[in-house]
């Protein structure tokens, strides 16, 4: 098998740069600026997807993207369907990786944390402002489960429409959000020669230690 060289795909980081000053002792508000920069950037459709990593039930890590739906002075929400896998490797496992990246500003951010339940009403609160096609989906998709054909997705979609066509969807059992708490938060700013600045700030008690990495 021949192998395909990629060796030529290279691209100069020239954007920005990045200090431990710049982060001022509080990693939760850097994000949200960083965040709020991406958001408002043309060039990016979704500023708020993010890679959420996950150790399986079969003891290997897995990686997908998911939307950032809050954030706190905790952390990081999203929401999923509790008996999916993710959910199930969450329930083995709580401590998770959540990585963001945005090319276009040659920014990435890294963070460690663990992932915990929301209360029931914070989601019902969320899936109550959710359309009503996104509603209907979280009842039609038993996630992650192996089915033989999208006929019987789509059938599923149909009966509940008709069924819901006039009254109110209450969020089921199975559907709701987590928040991950980070316990560590990498800022990494892209750089000529690959010597890119990399701010890791590591939460030790109330308080945030923060340093430079070398690239």
């Amino acid at each position: 098998m021949k192998e395909e060289d990629l060796g030529h795909l290279r691209k100069t980081y020239l954007k920005g740069s990045l200090g431990p000053k710049d982060i001022k002792d509080n990693p939760i508000s850097f994000f949200k600026e960083w965040f709020k920069q991406a958001e408002q950037s043309s060039e990016i459709e979704e500023a708020n997807a993010m890679t959420l990593s996950t150790l399986g039930l079969d003891n290997f890590p897995k990686g997908r993207v998911v939307l950032l739906k809050s954030l706190t002075e905790e952390g990081f929400v999203f929401y999923t369907n509790y008996q999916s896998e993710k959910a199930l490797a969450l329930e083995h496992h709580s401590k998770v990786g959540i990585s963001f990246f945005w090319p276009i500003l040659e920014r990435q951010v890294i963070i460690k944390g663990e992932a915990f339940k929301l209360a029931a009403e914070v989601s019902d609160t969320y899936f109550k402002s959710r359309p009503k096609g996104s509603q209907i989906g979280a009842i039609v998709s038993d996630q992650s489960k192996v089915i033989t054909d999208r006929s019987i997705i789509e059938a599923k979609l149909e009966a509940l429409e008709i069924e819901y066509a006039n009254k109110n969807i209450e969020r089921p059992d199975h559907w709701g959000g987590y928040l991950v708490k980070p316990i560590s938060i990498e800022f990494w700013q892209g750089r000529p020669n690959r010597l890119h600045d990399r701010i890791r700030c590591q939460l030790q008690g109330e308080f945030w230690n923060i340093e430079r990495l070398a690239p």
